[in-house]
């Protein structure tokens, strides 16, 4: 099987980099949001300022209504600052949040577009198989570190698939189903080698993995898309 010339492993790396990069990116343009932000906010003491200006320049107000008023413009000027001073936490608060939003959605996205590549390389190039254990004892079928326990009919299907593989030879539903019943093949019924086929992939359950793995070759039969040479048969 040919090697794809874009692998798995570099398509990883340009998914990592460029999550990378866009995280550093939403970073720095939230961070140059928040300074902006931050300084044209008004001083928090502005109103204090104004007020203690009152206090000094109307030194002659001594009247009782006068000094109420002076102490209401006092304590508004207080209350003035403590509201910027929660404004000023609830903008931080919210630019945190949305830059944790932001890194979500953009490592979400990266992931999804990393995996897209590579299910498209695998639909084009077949599935990158680097060990197929059969184990007949067992009725188990290893696949790369999936394992599979199947029915002794699916076993028996696919270990029939990986001996044609290994002597490169391509099977019709019949011959399967000859083989597997010992009959002849002129015996057999193109149809019921079709239905194992389709019994083995509903038992191995992945459609990815049924559908890429054993391939159907139109008017020619069966056979596993892999290298012979990662194949066991126990």
């Amino acid at each position: 099987m040919p090697v794809p010339s874009i692998s798995a492993a570099d398509l990883t790396r340009h998914g990592s980099r460029a999550l990378i990069l866009g995280i550093g990116a939403i970073v720095a343009v939230l961070a140059l949001t928040a300074v902006l932000l931050f300084l044209n906010l008004p001083d928090a003491n502005a109103f204090n300022a104004r007020v203690e200006r009152v206090f000094v320049e109307n030194a002659d107000l001594t009247t009782g209504a006068e000094i109420k008023l002076l102490e209401i413009l006092a304590q508004s000027g207080t209350a003035f600052s403590e509201t910027l001073v929660s404004y000023r936490i609830v903008i931080f608060v919210l630019l945190v949040f949305a830059t944790g939003l932001l890194v979500t959605s953009l490592f979400m996205v990266v992931t999804l577009v990393v995996l897209n590549r590579r299910l498209a390389m695998v639909e084009k190039q077949g599935l990158q198989v680097s060990s197929l254990l059969i184990d007949r004892a067992t009725n188990t079928v290893g696949i790369n570190d999936m394992e599979f326990r199947l029915t002794p009919a699916a076993v028996e299907t696919l270990a029939v698939l990986a001996e044609a593989r290994l002597d490169d030879d391509m099977l019709t539903g019949a011959a399967i189903e000859a083989v597997i019943s010992g009959r002849s093949e002129a015996d057999c019924d193109e149809a019921a080698g079709a239905t194992r086929i389709k019994r083995l992939r509903d038992a191995l359950g992945n459609q990815l993995i049924s559908e890429v793995l054993v391939k159907n070759v139109a008017r020619q039969g069966y056979m596993l898309a892999i290298d012979a040479r990662v194949i066991d048969l126990r």
